[in-house]
């Protein structure tokens, strides 16, 4: 069995599973009835519909991590990571016992790190710092907390797209959130105001840093800035087309395919601005090293 383990699984890995199959293990099945719940309830909403790509994205950056660089010194640390891991545990055990996903999802952030002290030291939690950090991105804000973001952007949002086709000549008045264009009114949901790609740039934001090495440079931190007027932009853009659909053809057409169309094309607008951002920041770093 160990032979097949090194022969086609990275040494570091091999090293990771013989240290301590019964944590591995006990903290795999916790994993598994969060997940599956998750998966029935959060993540078939429009607000969470990201948390299958945020996992995905963690599980990778863990093999990544895995399977790059040398294995990590292994010096455990017993009493830290017993401390961590079990007020993780504590956690865990409060937001399963009273459906509270905040304590739930994050109890395993603490679970994560103690368990890596534990079983491969302090060197081996620096080495996997940054996806067990990615974790966050996978918790369900609180909703006061999503009421009140949403709300502000919401307004926002309808204010500017209301503003940009008033300017060009429409139709269009607004009352709230609550839009007018000739004979169609458009109320401005909580999934049109921007909250949805906002955490997922985010996420896709400090994952493309990451990969591209700029850590905390200059034109990393700026770029990370970037992301909140981007997705924000790009949900006025995407109100501003189901505005101009319904306008010219109709209720129907503006809340049919179009209206979950045009979130995924704007979506993608977004992700170009991010890339277009970055190379203009990367123009503009290059000359001032140059000088």
């Amino acid at each position: 069995m160990s032979s097949l383990l090194a022969r086609y699984i990275p040494e570091s890995i091999v090293q990771f599973i013989r240290l301590n199959y019964l944590l591995i293990l006990g903290f795999s099945i916790l994993c598994i009835p969060t997940i599956a719940d998750l998966s029935q309830d959060l993540w078939q909403t429009p607000e969470q519909g990201h948390g299958p790509f945020i996992l995905a994205i963690i599980l990778w950056l863990f093999y990544k991590t895995n399977t790059e660089g040398q294995p990590a010194e292994v010096r455990s640390n017993n009493i830290a990571g017993a401390i961590i891991f079990f007020a993780g545990a504590l956690s865990y055990i409060l937001g399963r016992s009273q459906e509270i996903w905040l304590f739930e999802v994050g109890a395993f952030i603490p679970m994560l790190c103690g368990l890596i002290l534990l079983i491969s030291g302090s060197a081996a939690l620096k080495k996997y710092f940054f996806a067990i950090s990615f974790i966050v991105f996978l918790i369900p804000l609180p909703g006061v907390v999503v009421d009140a973001l949403t709300s502000g952007l919401k307004s926002q949002v309808s204010h500017w797209a209301e503003v940009l086709l008033y300017a060009a000549n429409y139709p269009v008045a607004r009352s709230g959130v609550m839009l007018v264009v000739g004979q169609y009114q458009l109320l401005v949901a909580d999934a049109c105001s921007g909250m949805n790609s906002l955490f997922s740039l985010f996420a896709l934001g400090l994952l493309y840093i990451h990969i591209g090495g700029y850590g905390f440079s200059w034109r990393g931190i700026v770029l990370f800035l970037c992301v909140v007027p981007i997705a924000f932009i790009a949900n006025v853009i995407r109100v501003m087309i189901l505005i101009l659909v319904t306008y010219h053809f109709g209720d129907a057409a503006g809340q049919g395919f179009i209206h979950s169309f045009a979130g995924m094309v704007v979506f993608a607008v977004a992700l170009i601005a991010f890339f277009i951002t970055d190379f203009l920041l990367g123009l503009i770093f290059v000359k001032k090293a140059a000088k």
